[in-house]
């Protein structure tokens, strides 16, 4: 049976999105968190994967005890485990800690439910917004990465082959690989589901396993939380809102109307600015 595994994150819903000025980090209190919806596509393809062949399908976040309600509606949507990586030891990680702690997360995964076949992971997240973690943990597991996909075509057990269609900036390209691999997805790639009752009650029922930094006696120290994190902000802004001089054009018919907008668009010196004239 194949065995995939998801990476998925709890952000700061972005329409509440606020930055502190003073230390140029994201005010998280008081704003509500959602689960980044890249990483909903990457659970998506996971779930059609376990409906036609069978997978297993075991989630996995690193984030405080509060990112266990994303871990919930993950399970509510159909994974079968997940796991929150917990602890004020990993706080304040960047990409680069990250990666490391979701390496460790996902080898210690493969000791407690089985070998990995494919991890998926969102093309980036809302609040970091870098697209660095998901190639930073397949670095981490030496495994092959297909980024920025668009369709997953074929995926075979019997020849451990897998197909994925990659969008780049010039087109498509078509990537057929061996498993394991880590793929980090688009939200073109499906259409996510909603959860069914039967799932809404096992979810609200289901507890996640928690592994702090005791479960992994052989974690390099230096290299988590903000130890490990040799990234440094050094400065951010809120862009200003700049007002725009606008007008509103009507007229009693569709003709009326686009009369009254050339008379408008060729009056006064917008012509000359524009160089039209």
């Amino acid at each position: 049976m194949l065995h995939v595994v998801v990476c998925v994150k709890q952000v700061p819903d972005s329409r509440e999105i606020r930055i502190d000025p003073k230390t140029n980090t994201l005010i998280r209190q008081g704003v509500p968190s959602i689960v980044n919806f890249y990483d909903m596509h990457g659970l998506e393809e996971a779930l059609r994967l376990k409906d036609r062949l069978g997978a297993r399908v075991t989630v996995v976040t690193m984030g405080p005890p509060p990112a266990e309600k994303g871990l919930k509606e993950c399970i509510s949507l159909g994974a079968d485990e997940a796991v929150l990586v917990t602890d004020r030891g990993f706080a304040g990680a960047d990409t680069l800690a990250t990666s490391y702690v979701l390496g460790k997360a996902i080898e210690k995964i493969a000791q407690e439910y089985g070998p990995v076949d494919m991890v998926f992971c969102g093309k980036q997240t809302l609040d970091g917004d870098t697209g660095q973690v998901g190639p930073g943990v397949a670095c981490r597991l030496d495994m092959d990465q297909l980024t920025y996909a668009c369709k997953v075509e074929d995926v075979n057990p019997e020849t451990n082959r897998i197909r994925v269609h990659r969008q780049m900036e010039d087109g498509v390209e078509v990537t057929e690989t061996s498993m394991p691999v880590l793929i980090t997805v688009l939200k073109e790639l499906n259409k996510i589901r909603r959860a069914s009752l039967p799932g809404m009650v096992r979810a609200a029922r289901y507890k996640p396993v928690v592994w702090t930094t005791a479960d992994f006696p052989d974690i390099d120290r230096t290299k988590i939380g903000l130890k490990g994190s040799p990234t440094i902000v050094s400065k951010t802004w809120v862009p200003e809102l700049k007002k725009a001089n606008t007008m509103r054009v009507e007229g009693g018919s569709p003709e009326e109307t686009a009369s009254q907008l050339v008379e408008k668009l060729w009056s006064g010196d917008l012509p000359k600015r524009l160089g039209w004239i």
